[in-house]
């Protein structure tokens, strides 16, 4: 099964997917965790250049393929081999993050993006988006305190940096895209405390599963 985690900044996407993995892994799982931009070799060498809010000067179009670029490798190097050895893949981000960061922020083309996504990811979509939600300030509020407490604030900072309009633009595009394509997205009410977050990603496993006939046993 492949499971992907999509959210605004400080949302709790990789808090998510810790515990998650955790509670898989008590059921006698192997998940894998992984994560864009830096899932693969290409990836680590790109997430600086993406996420440093030192970065200058980088069009939106550069963004875009820079991201292209880290997921087609992270497919063909991670996902796809991993899915095919049978294990669940939990990912801290994927396509839909350009939909919603490039696409309803940045203003590029959703169609453009929908086709140069496939051909990156050759057409493989995750089973399952647990899209973490919450109010734009609270989650810029979670991502500053976070990057302070870690000294990630010039590191992993470019996005956060950005105007509240341009936040709230990738929230809405976030539930449009859900809106959209509800049999594979679950909101979550990321505002609540991370093991109330949790039961909620699991109950939305848990539900996924019954619809292909299977259950987390």
């Amino acid at each position: 099964m492949f499971i992907s985690f999509e959210g605004i900044e400080g949302s709790g996407k990789s808090t998510a997917q810790r515990l998650l993995a955790e509670h898989l892994q008590g059921l006698g799982y192997d998940p894998l965790l992984t994560r864009e931009p830096g899932g693969c070799a290409l990836g680590r060498s790109l997430r600086p250049i993406l996420l440093d809010a030192r970065t200058r000067g980088l069009s939106s179009r550069a963004e875009l393929y820079l991201f292209l670029a880290d997921r087609a490798q992270h497919v063909a190097e991670v996902i796809r081999p991993a899915l095919e050895a049978g294990q669940t893949v939990l990912c801290d981000r994927y396509a839909d993050s350009t939909l919603a960061y490039q696409g309803y922020g940045r203003g590029l083309d959703p169609e453009h993006l929908r086709r140069i996504n496939d051909m990156a990811t050759g057409g493989l979509m995750p089973d399952l988006t647990l899209l973490l939600d919450l109010p734009v300030h609270c989650g810029l509020e979670r991502a500053g305190l976070r990057n302070r407490e870690e000294g990630t604030v010039l590191s992993e900072g470019r996005f956060d940096a950005e105007s509240l309009e341009f936040h709230e633009r990738v929230r809405q595009g976030y539930r449009s895209l859900a809106a959209e394509e509800p049999e594979r997205f679950a909101i979550i009410d990321a505002a609540q405390p991370p093991e109330d977050v949790v039961l909620q990603c699991i109950s939305a496993v848990e539900a996924s599963l019954r619809q292909r006939g299977r259950g987390l046993d």
